[in-house]
C-alpha cells in the first residue's frame, strides 16, 4: 500500500539509499510527514545498526532490495531517482559518484530532483574524506566543549547534537527548501550538502553572539546555561533520582526558594561569587525528600521545576500521556510522529520497513517494473 495519504508531504517521493544514523533519520521525519519514502536496502543488511524489526528509524517507509555494485545496480536506482522529488545519501564524498548514482547522472535523469548529502565533515574540506561519528564533529565544532561540569571530562549528549540535530534536521530543512525552490516557476534541482559539523555549530550561534558580548565564558559550567548556575541544573532526592531545575527568571525563582524553603537563608542569586554556597544550600534541601515527594511539591506552579524521568518513565508521565507524546505500535512504544498539524494531520502508519519486503509493490508504484528483479512481474 502506497504511504502518500497522510500529512503535509503527501504525494513528495523520496529515494533513501541505505546507511546508518543522521540519513535514516531524516527521512524517517520526511516519511512521518507524509512522503512516499523508499529506501533502497543492500542484499545482506550494512552489517550494522539493529535488528530491523525494531529500527524505529525506518518506520513509514518502504523497502527494496537493489545491489548497487551488480552491473545494473545504478540504473535501477536512477530509474527511482528520475520519479522522485528527493534522493537522500549519506556515503563518503564521491562514493555514490564510484557506484553510479550521484548528482550529475541522478539530476541528468531528473533536473528538478533534490540531492541531499549528509556527512559528518561536509562534501569539502581537509577532512572530507575521513571516518568519524558525532561525538569528533561536535568535538571539534566547540559544540562538546560546553557540555558537563568544571574539572570533568565533557558530557558526551547520546548523538542527539550532532547526528540528529546538527544532522538530520539541517539536512529536512535543507532538501525541503530546495524542494519548494525547484518547484517554482524556472526553479530546478539541486545539491543539498548538510554538514553535520555545520549544523553542530550554527546550533550554537546564540552562544557566539554571548562570546562576543562577554556573557559568555569559554570554559565548561561556568555560564547560565551550561550548569554553571546552580538555579538551572539538576539535583539528586532523597531516593537517588534526580529534579530538574530552571526558574531563570526572577519571579520564577522567588516560587522556587520559597517552595523550597530557602528564601531566608539562600544567598543573592545575583552574586556570582557565591553561587557555589547557593548551590550547596539547594543540593541539601533537595536530598531531604524523594523524588516523588518533591514532584508534589512543585506540581502545578510555576517554578520551573520538573522530575528527570527515565525514558521508560516517560510515556507515562501525565502531560506526555495527554497529548499522546509516544504511541504504540506493533507491541513497540515510540515517539509519535512531530510536529503537529490542523490541516494534514500526521500518523504512524507503518513499523519498521523489513529490507525488500516492498520492492514489486514500489515497482508497480513508482512505474520501474526494473527493480523487481529479473523474472520478476509486479503486476503479479
Amino acid at each position: 500500500m502506497a504511504t502518500t495519504e497522510h500529512g503535509p508531504l503527501a504525494g513528495v517521493r523520496v529515494v533513501e539509499l541505505a546507511g546508518i544514523g543522521p540519513g535514516p533519520f531524516a527521512a524517517m521525519l520526511l516519511a512521518d510527514l507524509g512522503a512516499d519514502v523508499v529506501r533502497v536496502d543492500r542484499p545482506g543488511g550494512s552489517g550494522l545498526g539493529i535488528d530491523p524489526a525494531y529500527d524505529l528509524t525506518n518506520r513509514n517507509k518502504r523497502s527494496v532490495l537493489i545491489d548497487l555494485k551488480a552491473a545494473d545496480g545504478a540504473a535501477k536506482v536512477l530509474d527511482l531517482a528520475e520519479r522522485a522529488d528527493i534522493l537522500i545519501e549519506g556515503y563518503r564524498p564521491g562514493v555514490a559518484e564510484r557506484l553510479g548514482v550521484g548528482p550529475e547522472a541522478a539530476l541528468a535523469r531528473n533536473p528538478r530532483l533534490v540531492y541531499g548529502r549528509m556527512t559528518g565533515w561536509g562534501q569539502d574540506g581537509p577532512l572530507a574524506e575521513r571516518a568519524g561519528h558525532d561525538i569528533a564533529y561536535i568535538a571539534l565544532t566547540g559544540t562538546l566543549s560546553m557540555i558537563g561540569r568544571p574539572g570533568e571530562p565533557p558530557t558526551v549528549p547520546a548523538n542527539l547534537v550532532g547526528d540528529y540535530a546538527g544532522g538530520s534536521l539541517y539536512l529536512v530543512v535543507g532538501v525541503l527548501a530546495a524542494l519548494q525552490h525547484a518547484r517554482t516557476p524556472g526553479g530546478r534541482g539541486q545539491v543539498v550538502d548538510a554538514a553535520i559539523v555545520d549544523g553542530a555549530a550554527h546550533l550554537a550561534t546564540l552562544i557566539h553572539g554571548m562570546l562576543a558580548a562577554g556573557g559568555w565564558q569559554d570554559r565548561r559550567g561556568s555560564n547560565l546555561l551550561d550548569g554553571g548556575c546552580p538555579f538551572y541544573g539538576s539535583y539528586e532526592t532523597a531516593d537517588g533520582q534526580y529534579m530538574a531545575v530552571g526558574p531563570l527568571e526572577q519571579r520564577f525563582y522567588d516560587e522556587f526558594s520559597t517552595l523550597l524553603g530557602i528564601e531566608d537563608e539562600a544567598p543573592d542569586r545575583g552574586d556570582i561569587a557565591r553561587w557555589e554556597e547557593l548551590r550547596s544550600l539547594v543540593a541539601d534541601r533537595f536530598r531531604t525528600r524523594t523524588r516523588a515527594e518533591w514532584t508534589e511539591v512543585f506540581e502545578g506552579t510555576d517554578a520551573c521545576v520538573a522530575p528527570v524521568l527515565s525514558l521508560r518513565e516517560a510515556p507515562r508521565h501525565p502531560h506526555i500521556a495527554a497529548r499522546a507524546t509516544f504511541v504504540e505500535h506493533g507491541g513497540l512504544t515510540q515517539p509519535a510522529p512531530a510536529p503537529r498539524f490542523s490541516a494534514t494531520p500526521v500518523s504512524l502508519r507503518s513499523g519498521p520497513a523489513r529490507p525488500g519486503a516492498d520492492t514489486e509493490a514500489v515497482a508497480a508504484d513508482w512505474g520501474v517494473p526494473g527493480i523487481a528483479g529479473p523474472g520478476k512481474d509486479p503486476a503479479d
